[in-house]
């Protein structure tokens, strides 16, 4: 039977990984950030997807009692 929380923790996960980097590679650039009141969102949504890929994919391989 598929789990479809594998492909999606793993998707979920690797574009968090990438947002994340993105947002610590960029972190000086403050014109990049003014819209947002100079808050860096590519960390804080990168980190929020990362953790959310790594929930889905702890729920997956977990052992099913029986």
């Amino acid at each position: 039977m598929v789990d479809i929380r594998i492909p999606i923790g793993l998707m979920f996960s690797i574009v968090g990984v990438l947002i994340t980097g993105f947002g610590l590679f960029t972190i000086s650039n403050t014109e990049m950030y003014h819209k947002s009141l100079g808050i860096n969102v590519n960390i804080i949504m990168g980190v929020l997807m990362l953790i959310f890929g790594l929930i889905m994919l702890f729920f997956a391989f977990r052992k099913k009692k029986v």
